[in-house]
């Protein structure tokens, strides 16, 4: 029976050891000059080599012919530790021998000196597993073992081992395999093994794996054995389960174009050829999310190829890390559970995306004018004060038109009744606080000189009562402009449960624009 690749290729010296240079510089170090700890304590994710750094530290320290501190891997005690013929290497999974009968069991054959080493070396695997008991056994002999002893625990899970364990050990943290070391790894042995296999497949493989090595190695063979020694792309996301479609970057370049009937038609084409919408929406998030590291500068997180990165250049060249950031927000929240093969997630996603892009856009500059300019607005009610001349053409205010009151109503029902007359006064304000008004709140009550705003969302209220936007202020003057009401305004949180329910799905102006390009609704879903 073939050796699996894990066991095949597994590091036979520390330098061989993959992304773990802090580690095993360390313990070379330690090695040449005769400072090897008593015991030691490897700590870090699956896959990262752990057991595989002792055993080699094992090796190392009973090497016949150790002189640079690497083991040699020729004589007769390298050869017994490769060949597992090695009696004095013990291993010990801690997850099967949990008891304090095992630990009592060790401690009488510690004492016993090695039969052809020079040290009797004990790895416990998984040692977070080990009971009370067992923890409290193990104790006075990792203090104090026979000086012909090392152990070597290693553990996933180092916050469950008791203080007085780690603090007997010298600590070594096995960080998640780099996705370039594993990439390289993962071609060596392709060459070694006679495998022919494009990059960009490697990459998926080595992103998959998530740091871990072992998992990236299984998932080659695995290639291996299902297409032979020609391992593609296509291969590796079929395999993967991802679609790997190449109408996600187009519809990543309409969501960055704020191309929406182009973005409908995708979407619309994707779901008809019958693929996993949910699947295809999280190869876009993560696809988009690419764009957003490079266009912070961390292309090197990114780890992606260089006609992808400059693709990725292309597109985040021509929208901003705002506008990106939003995307991801938008699609990563699109929800598939109640029709995972609907469209409308993702077109109001997209409709979404276009829609704030075009609220939070920079401001022209100002072009020179020719006119003088008017210097009051011709009103109802009294006016504003004339826009300060800047170097960006100020956005256009709403006309702000006087409020009749219905004769008996008191203050705070004139305010409730015409709310939405507010809000569009607000519109072109500093900030855009009409939309941030617009279904988060509610006027509650009139206390004394201040109104009472509740909000919905501690989102919501946290951002109207920020200072830096001046949201109070502002909100105060238009409440006197539109109902001549001088009062102050006070926020608290009313929670959802308190949101009115939202008009039918036809209404919502998103939804009127997919529809227009479109769209069909599938079903109906309300949640508070």
């Amino acid at each position: 029976m073939a050796e699996v690749f894990y066991r095949k290729w597994r590091p036979r010296t520390l330098s061989e050891v993959v992304g773990q240079e802090p580690v095993t510089r360390t313990l070379l170090n330690a090695l040449t000059t005769d400072r090897v700890a008593h015991a030691l304590l490897f700590f870090g994710p699956r896959g990262t080599g752990k057991t595989s750094t002792g055993r080699i530290l094992a090796k190392a320290v009973n090497c016949l012919q150790n002189e640079t501190g690497e083991p040699c891997n020729e004589c007769s005690m390298c050869q017994a530790f490769n060949e597992g013929r090695a009696i004095d290497l013990i291993e010990i999974d801690a997850a099967s021998n949990t008891g304090v009968d095992d630990i009592r069991d060790l401690k009488e054959k510690v004492n016993y000196a090695p039969n052809n080493a020079k040290y009797k070396v004990y790895i416990i695997d998984e040692v977070h597993m080990l009971s009370n008991s067992a923890f409290n056994a193990l104790l006075k002999t990792l203090e104090e073992p026979p000086e012909h002893v090392i152990f070597i625990l290693a553990t996933t899970e180092v916050h469950k081992v008791p203080a007085t364990i780690t603090s007997r050990c010298q600590r070594f943290d096995l960080r998640r395999i780099p996705l370039a070391a594993m990439i390289g790894r993962l071609d060596y042995i392709c060459q070694a093994e006679g495998i022919s296999s494009e990059p960009e497949a490697l990459a998926l493989i080595a992103k998959n794996a998530t740091g871990s090595l072992r998992d990236a190695e299984n998932m080659l063979e695995q290639m291996v054995v299902y297409h032979g020694s020609n391992i593609e792309l296509q291969q590796v996301r079929s395999e993967l389960g991802l679609t790997g479609d190449a109408r996600i970057k187009d519809l990543r370049k309409s969501i960055l174009t704020n191309d929406i009937r182009g973005g409908l038609a995708i979407i619309n084409g994707v779901a008809d050829d019958g693929l996993d919408l949910r699947q295809f929406n999280r190869e876009l998030t993560d696809s988009l999310r690419n764009v957003m590291l490079v266009k912070a500068g961390a292309e090197d997180v990114a780890g992606l190829v260089p006609e992808e990165l400059n693709e990725m250049r292309s597109l985040a060249a021509d929208a901003s890390l705002e506008e990106i950031s939003q995307a991801i927000r938008l699609f990563s929240q699109a929800d598939f559970r109640f029709s995972p093969q609907s469209t409308l997630p993702l077109e109001l996603a997209l409709i979404d995306c276009a829609v704030q892009c075009v609220e939070t856009a920079p401001e022209p500059k100002k072009k020179a004018e020719t006119t003088p300019r008017p210097k009051k607005e011709q009103t109802a009610t009294p006016v504003q004060s004339e826009p300060k001349v800047t170097d960006t053409e100020p956005p256009i205010p709403a006309v702000v038109r006087e409020v009749s009151r219905t004769e008996g109503s008191s203050d705070i029902q004139h305010i409730q009744k015409h709310w939405n007359e507010l809000i569009k006064a607000c519109k072109g304000t500093k900030g855009n606080i009409d939309a941030l008004l617009r279904g988060s709140c509610e006027p509650v009550s009139l206390e004394g000189n201040a109104l009472i705003l509740g909000f919905y969302a501690p989102f919501h209220k946290d951002n109207f009562d920020n200072p830096k936007f001046e949201y109070t202020q502002i909100l105060k003057e238009k409440l006197n402009a539109v109902f001549s009401i001088d009062c102050d305004v006070q926020t608290v949180l009313i929670g959802k449960e308190k949101r009115p329910a939202p008009p039918p799905a036809r209404e919502n102006h998103l939804v009127k624009e997919a529809l227009a390009h479109g769209a069909k609704i599938i079903s109906e879903e309300y949640m508070r």
